[in-house]
Protein backbone atom coordinates (compact mmCIF):
# COMPACT_ATOMS: atom_id res chain seq x y z
CA UNK A 1 0.00 0.00 0.00
CA UNK A 2 2.85 1.67 -0.40
CA UNK A 3 1.93 5.46 -1.36
CA UNK A 4 -1.68 5.65 -1.07
CA UNK A 5 -1.46 7.85 1.74
CA UNK A 6 1.38 10.18 0.64
CA UNK A 7 0.52 13.44 1.67
CA UNK A 8 -2.30 12.90 3.64
CA UNK A 9 -2.28 14.91 6.91
CA UNK A 10 -2.86 13.27 9.92
CA UNK A 11 -2.87 13.83 13.94
CA UNK A 12 -2.40 10.56 16.33
CA UNK A 13 -3.62 11.23 20.32
CA UNK A 14 -1.48 9.48 22.56
CA UNK A 15 1.40 8.61 20.31
CA UNK A 16 3.83 8.65 23.16
CA UNK A 17 4.38 4.99 23.03
CA UNK A 18 2.84 1.13 22.08
CA UNK A 19 0.07 1.78 19.29
CA UNK A 20 0.16 5.21 18.88
CA UNK A 21 4.36 5.42 18.21
CA UNK A 22 3.68 2.36 16.07
CA UNK A 23 0.47 4.54 14.19
CA UNK A 24 3.19 7.17 13.85
CA UNK A 25 5.93 5.39 12.17
CA UNK A 26 3.75 3.36 9.80
CA UNK A 27 1.43 6.82 8.59
CA UNK A 28 5.31 8.42 8.02
CA UNK A 29 6.75 5.49 6.58
CA UNK A 30 3.40 6.00 3.83
CA UNK A 31 4.96 9.61 2.77
CA UNK A 32 2.32 11.41 5.37
CA UNK A 33 2.57 14.11 7.87
CA UNK A 34 1.63 13.59 10.86
CA UNK A 35 1.08 16.15 14.58
CA UNK A 36 0.96 14.55 17.38
CA UNK A 37 -1.33 14.76 21.10
CA UNK A 38 0.91 13.50 23.92
CA UNK A 39 0.21 13.89 27.83
CA UNK A 40 3.45 12.77 29.16
CA UNK A 41 6.07 15.51 28.90
CA UNK A 42 9.24 13.14 28.91
CA UNK A 43 7.62 10.83 25.80
CA UNK A 44 7.01 14.27 23.89
CA UNK A 45 10.86 15.64 24.43
CA UNK A 46 11.55 12.10 22.97
CA UNK A 47 9.32 12.33 19.89
CA UNK A 48 10.57 16.10 19.09
CA UNK A 49 14.10 15.10 19.43
CA UNK A 50 13.50 11.92 17.45
CA UNK A 51 10.70 13.26 14.95
CA UNK A 52 11.46 17.13 14.50
CA UNK A 53 9.40 17.41 11.67
CA UNK A 54 6.35 16.24 13.93
CA UNK A 55 4.35 18.80 15.49
CA UNK A 56 3.70 17.67 18.86
CA UNK A 57 1.83 19.22 21.81
CA UNK A 58 1.52 18.18 24.70
CA UNK A 59 -1.43 18.01 26.85
CA UNK A 60 -4.33 15.38 28.41
CA UNK A 61 -6.34 14.07 25.79
CA UNK A 62 -9.69 14.24 27.69
CA UNK A 63 -9.41 17.89 27.68
CA UNK A 64 -11.00 20.19 25.43
CA UNK A 65 -8.65 22.81 25.00
CA UNK A 66 -5.32 19.77 24.37
CA UNK A 67 -7.68 18.50 21.85
CA UNK A 68 -8.52 22.03 20.06
CA UNK A 69 -4.69 22.87 20.45
CA UNK A 70 -3.21 19.50 18.55
CA UNK A 71 -6.05 19.93 15.51
CA UNK A 72 -5.03 23.77 14.81
CA UNK A 73 -1.71 22.89 15.37
CA UNK A 74 -2.12 20.09 12.61
CA UNK A 75 -3.98 22.88 10.28
CA UNK A 76 -1.71 25.70 10.52
CA UNK A 77 1.30 23.03 9.91
CA UNK A 78 0.17 21.16 7.12
CA UNK A 79 -2.88 23.29 5.71
CA UNK A 80 -5.89 20.66 6.79
CA UNK A 81 -6.33 17.52 8.26
CA UNK A 82 -7.75 14.26 6.49
CA UNK A 83 -7.65 11.54 9.78
CA UNK A 84 -7.75 11.48 13.34
CA UNK A 85 -6.36 8.12 15.01
CA UNK A 86 -6.89 8.06 18.84
CA UNK A 87 -4.98 5.38 20.69
CA UNK A 88 -5.69 6.17 24.05
CA UNK A 89 -6.74 3.84 26.69
CA UNK A 90 -5.95 2.82 30.08
CA UNK A 91 -6.54 -0.36 32.33
CA UNK A 92 -6.13 0.21 36.11
CA UNK A 93 -8.55 -0.95 38.25
CA UNK A 94 -8.69 -5.38 37.75
CA UNK A 95 -11.58 -6.51 39.73
CA UNK A 96 -14.23 -8.01 39.34
CA UNK A 97 -17.54 -6.33 40.09
CA UNK A 98 -17.87 -8.19 43.44
CA UNK A 99 -14.36 -7.72 44.36
CA UNK A 100 -14.84 -3.28 44.13
CA UNK A 101 -15.31 -1.86 47.51
CA UNK A 102 -18.28 -0.17 47.22
CA UNK A 103 -16.79 3.00 48.15
CA UNK A 104 -14.08 3.11 45.24
CA UNK A 105 -16.63 2.37 43.03
CA UNK A 106 -17.34 5.53 41.46
CA UNK A 107 -14.01 7.09 41.72
CA UNK A 108 -12.90 3.93 39.92
CA UNK A 109 -15.86 4.16 37.23
CA UNK A 110 -14.88 8.09 37.19
CA UNK A 111 -11.06 6.97 35.94
CA UNK A 112 -12.10 4.42 33.76
CA UNK A 113 -14.60 6.70 31.43
CA UNK A 114 -12.67 9.65 31.99
CA UNK A 115 -9.85 8.49 30.31
CA UNK A 116 -11.47 6.07 27.87
CA UNK A 117 -14.31 7.38 26.85
CA UNK A 118 -14.22 11.20 27.33
CA UNK A 119 -11.05 11.33 25.59
CA UNK A 120 -12.48 9.80 22.36
CA UNK A 121 -15.29 11.99 22.50
CA UNK A 122 -13.23 15.39 22.94
CA UNK A 123 -11.16 14.03 20.30
CA UNK A 124 -13.56 13.92 17.49
CA UNK A 125 -15.88 17.05 18.88
CA UNK A 126 -12.28 19.03 17.96
CA UNK A 127 -11.61 17.21 14.90
CA UNK A 128 -14.79 16.67 12.94
CA UNK A 129 -14.75 20.84 11.42
CA UNK A 130 -11.07 20.40 9.83
CA UNK A 131 -12.11 16.63 8.84
CA UNK A 132 -15.34 18.02 7.55
CA UNK A 133 -14.48 18.93 4.63
CA UNK A 134 -11.61 16.76 3.23
CA UNK A 135 -12.53 14.08 0.63
CA UNK A 136 -11.88 10.98 2.32
CA UNK A 137 -11.21 11.71 5.36
CA UNK A 138 -11.59 9.36 8.32
CA UNK A 139 -11.51 8.60 12.19
CA UNK A 140 -9.80 5.71 13.45
CA UNK A 141 -10.01 4.86 17.39
CA UNK A 142 -7.54 1.74 18.58
CA UNK A 143 -9.82 -0.08 20.80
CA UNK A 144 -10.07 -3.40 22.55
CA UNK A 145 -11.41 -6.74 21.62
CA UNK A 146 -12.68 -6.65 25.19
CA UNK A 147 -15.80 -4.90 23.59
CA UNK A 148 -16.85 -8.02 21.93
CA UNK A 149 -15.26 -10.88 23.92
CA UNK A 150 -15.70 -9.76 27.65
CA UNK A 151 -13.18 -11.58 30.74
CA UNK A 152 -13.11 -11.55 34.13
CA UNK A 153 -11.64 -9.19 36.18
CA UNK A 154 -12.19 -6.25 33.97
CA UNK A 155 -16.00 -5.22 34.83
CA UNK A 156 -14.75 -1.39 34.35
CA UNK A 157 -12.67 -1.50 31.75
CA UNK A 158 -15.40 -3.62 29.33
CA UNK A 159 -18.14 -1.29 30.23
CA UNK A 160 -16.31 1.61 28.67
CA UNK A 161 -15.28 -0.24 25.91
CA UNK A 162 -18.59 -0.77 24.88
CA UNK A 163 -19.44 2.35 25.35
CA UNK A 164 -17.02 3.53 22.83
CA UNK A 165 -18.25 1.28 20.57
CA UNK A 166 -21.84 2.81 21.05
CA UNK A 167 -20.30 5.83 20.55
CA UNK A 168 -18.85 4.67 16.75
CA UNK A 169 -22.30 3.09 15.89
CA UNK A 170 -24.23 6.49 16.79
CA UNK A 171 -21.32 8.62 15.39
CA UNK A 172 -21.58 6.59 11.78
CA UNK A 173 -25.55 7.77 12.34
CA UNK A 174 -24.59 11.52 12.97
CA UNK A 175 -22.32 12.38 10.04
CA UNK A 176 -24.20 10.27 7.57
CA UNK A 177 -24.00 12.04 4.57
CA UNK A 178 -20.32 13.99 5.22
CA UNK A 179 -17.09 12.68 3.55
CA UNK A 180 -15.57 10.53 6.76
CA UNK A 181 -14.98 6.78 7.43
CA UNK A 182 -15.09 5.47 11.06
CA UNK A 183 -13.16 2.65 12.03
CA UNK A 184 -12.51 0.75 15.23
CA UNK A 185 -9.36 -1.27 15.49
CA UNK A 186 -10.53 -3.87 18.33
CA UNK A 187 -7.19 -5.52 19.54
CA UNK A 188 -7.02 -8.38 22.01
CA UNK A 189 -3.84 -9.01 23.75
CA UNK A 190 -0.84 -6.58 22.76
CA UNK A 191 2.57 -6.33 24.24
CA UNK A 192 3.04 -3.15 25.62
CA UNK A 193 3.32 -0.71 28.29
CA UNK A 194 -0.24 -0.64 28.93
CA UNK A 195 0.15 -3.56 31.39
CA UNK A 196 2.87 -2.42 33.25
CA UNK A 197 0.28 0.42 33.99
CA UNK A 198 -2.51 -2.14 34.64
CA UNK A 199 -0.33 -3.29 37.52
CA UNK A 200 0.76 -0.28 38.96
CA UNK A 201 3.87 -0.86 37.50
CA UNK A 202 4.81 -4.32 38.63
CA UNK A 203 6.88 -5.71 35.29
CA UNK A 204 6.47 -9.17 36.54
CA UNK A 205 2.92 -9.14 36.56
CA UNK A 206 2.88 -7.18 33.49
CA UNK A 207 5.18 -10.05 31.55
CA UNK A 208 3.40 -13.00 32.89
CA UNK A 209 0.23 -11.92 30.99
CA UNK A 210 1.97 -13.00 27.76
CA UNK A 211 3.90 -15.69 29.31
CA UNK A 212 3.50 -18.81 27.09
CA UNK A 213 2.12 -17.02 24.05
CA UNK A 214 3.22 -15.21 21.28
CA UNK A 215 0.95 -11.75 21.81
CA UNK A 216 0.58 -9.20 19.16
CA UNK A 217 2.77 -6.49 18.44
CA UNK A 218 2.26 -2.88 18.60
CA UNK A 219 3.11 -2.54 14.79
CA UNK A 220 0.86 -4.97 14.21
CA UNK A 221 -2.21 -3.09 15.03
CA UNK A 222 -0.68 -0.35 13.03
CA UNK A 223 -0.98 -2.45 10.22
CA UNK A 224 -4.39 -2.98 10.38
CA UNK A 225 -5.27 1.12 10.99
CA UNK A 226 -2.99 1.40 7.78
CA UNK A 227 -5.29 -1.42 6.13
CA UNK A 228 -8.69 0.73 7.01
CA UNK A 229 -7.20 4.12 5.73
CA UNK A 230 -5.25 2.70 2.36
CA UNK A 231 -9.32 1.30 1.51
CA UNK A 232 -11.00 3.17 -1.79
CA UNK A 233 -12.55 6.50 -0.03
CA UNK A 234 -16.04 5.09 -0.74
CA UNK A 235 -15.19 2.16 1.34
CA UNK A 236 -15.44 1.97 5.06
CA UNK A 237 -13.90 -0.49 7.27
CA UNK A 238 -16.60 -0.30 10.34
CA UNK A 239 -14.87 -2.66 12.77
CA UNK A 240 -11.57 -4.58 12.82
CA UNK A 241 -10.87 -7.20 15.76
CA UNK A 242 -7.51 -8.56 15.79
CA UNK A 243 -6.25 -11.19 18.30
CA UNK A 244 -3.21 -13.70 18.89
CA UNK A 245 -3.69 -16.72 17.45
CA UNK A 246 -3.75 -18.36 21.22
CA UNK A 247 -6.59 -16.24 22.08
CA UNK A 248 -10.02 -17.47 21.14
CA UNK A 249 -11.96 -14.63 23.63
CA UNK A 250 -11.34 -12.28 26.60
CA UNK A 251 -11.60 -15.24 28.92
CA UNK A 252 -9.63 -17.88 27.14
CA UNK A 253 -6.33 -18.29 26.32
CA UNK A 254 -4.06 -21.17 25.37
CA UNK A 255 -0.88 -21.13 26.79
CA UNK A 256 1.43 -23.42 25.34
Amino acid sequence: MTGWLEGKRALVVGAGSGIGRAVVDAYRAEGARVAVLERDGGKCETLRGELPDVPVVQGDATSREANENAVAAAVESFGGLDTLVNCVGIFDFYKGITDIEADDLSKAFDEMFHTNVLSHLQSVKAAVPALGVQSGASIVLTESASSFYPGRGGVLYVASKFAVRGFTYALREDLLGRPIRITTVDAGLVETEFSVVRFRGDESAAKAVYEGLEPITPEEVADCVMFALTRPPHVNVDELVIKALAQSSGARIHRG
